[in-house]
C-alpha cells in the first residue's frame, strides 16, 4: 500500500498537482509547457467536457473529429515533467481507494506540442522537428532506473564536450512517431538543458563562460553520422519517464530560433497554430 506521504491525494480524492480524478483524462494526452497554449489546441475540439486547473496545471479534454484527448500543461522545466506524467501514471495504474497498482496496467500517448531553437545554422525557422531522442542535460532521470536507450553516445557527447556533467539520453517511441510522416515532420537529436540562458548558451548581464561549448554541439556526431539539432528543456524527462512507466511519447517542436544564425520567428503565434493543427488531424488520421 502507498502510504498518505507517498502517494498525496486531495479530499476528493483527486492527485495532489493536477487536481484530477481517473475520469477526466483520456489515453491520448498531448502536452504543452505554456498553460495559455492549453486553449489554444483546445478551441480546435468539438467539444469540451472538462476544465481544470491547478498552479501551472491546466487541463482541458474533449473530442476532436470523433477522439477524446487531454490537453494539459507542464509547465518549464523536466522537474514539472516529473510530477505531471507520474500524476496522470497514477490515474490509470493505480488503484486510488485502495492505494495499490493495478495488477493490469495502462499504457498511455504523450505529444509534446512545443516549442524549440535549432543547432544547426541549415535548420530553417518554422521547422516541425520530432525528437526520435534526446539527451537530458538535466539531473531528472538519474534519480530512476536505468533506460534501455543506449547510453554510449551519451558517454561519447561528454567525452567530445569535456565540461559538463554526463548527459542521459532517452527516446521517442518508435511506434508512435510513425504517426508523423517524416515528409512534414523532420527527425532530430535534442538537448534538453536544465535553464534558458546560460544552459543554452545565452548571456544577458552575467557573462556565460560555457557559450563556446554551443558550436561543439552543433559539431557533434552521433554513431551514425546523424548531428544534434535543437535545444529545449522537457524532452528527455518525458521520454525517459514515459520509458520506465511504460507509455509511449513523441515530442514535436516548431523551430522558433536558429541559435547559429541568430534568427527568431517573425509569426511565433502563425507557427504554433500551424503545428497544433496539422498534429491534431495526425492523431485522428
Amino acid at each position: 500500500m502507498l502510504g498518505p506521504s507517498e502517494l498525496i491525494l486531495n479530499s476528493d480524492g483527486s492527485v495532489y498537482h493536477l487536481n484530477l480524478l481517473p475520469e477526466d483524462i483520456s489515453t491520448t494526452i498531448i502536452t504543452v509547457g505554456d498553460p495559455h497554449r492549453v486553449g489554444e489546441v483546445s478551441k480546435h475540439f468539438d467539444a469540451i467536457e472538462l476544465v481544470r486547473e491547478n498552479r501551472e496545471f491546466v487541463t482541458h479534454t474533449g473530442t476532436y473529429k470523433g477522439k477524446r484527448i487531454t490537453v494539459i500543461s507542464t509547465g518549464i522545466g523536466t522537474d514539472n515533467v516529473d510530477i505531471v506524467l507520474n500524476e496522470l501514471d497514477a490515474l490509470v495504474n493505480i488503484d486510488l481507494n485502495a492505494r495499490m497498482p493495478k495488477s493490469e496496467l495502462t499504457s498511455l500517448d504523450f505529444v509534446r506540442i512545443g516549442t524549440s531553437g535549432a543547432l544547426q545554422s541549415d535548420i530553417p525557422l518554422g521547422t516541425w522537428l520530432l525528437s526520435s531522442s534526446a539527451f537530458g542535460y538535466d539531473d531528472l532521470l538519474h534519480f530512476y532506473s536505468e533506460l534501455n536507450t543506449s547510453q554510449e553516445a551519451a558517454e561519447d557527447l561528454q567525452k567530445y564536450i569535456g565540461r559538463l556533467p554526463l548527459p542521459y539520453r532517452a527516446a521517442a517511441s518508435t511506434s508512435l512517431s510513425e504517426v508523423f510522416p517524416e515528409t512534414d515532420y523532420k527527425r532530430g537529436h535534442t538537448l534538453t538543458m536544465p535553464g534558458f540562458y546560460a544552459p543554452q548558451g545565452r548571456a544577458l548581464r552575467i557573462g556565460n563562460p560555457t557559450a563556446d561549448i554551443f558550436h561543439k554541439f552543433a559539431e557533434f556526431e552521433l554513431e551514425d553520422g546523424s548531428r544534434l539539432t535543437n535545444l529545449e528543456m522537457e524532452t528527455a524527462g518525458l521520454y525517459g519517464l514515459a520509458e520506465l512507466l511504460g507509455h509511449r511519447a513523441v515530442s514535436i517542436s516548431v523551430l522558433l530560433a536558429n541559435r547559429m544564425n541568430g534568427e527568431f520567428h517573425d509569426d511565433p503565434k502563425g507557427a504554433m497554430e500551424n503545428l497544433i493543427l496539422h498534429t491534431l488531424n495526425c492523431l485522428v488520421s
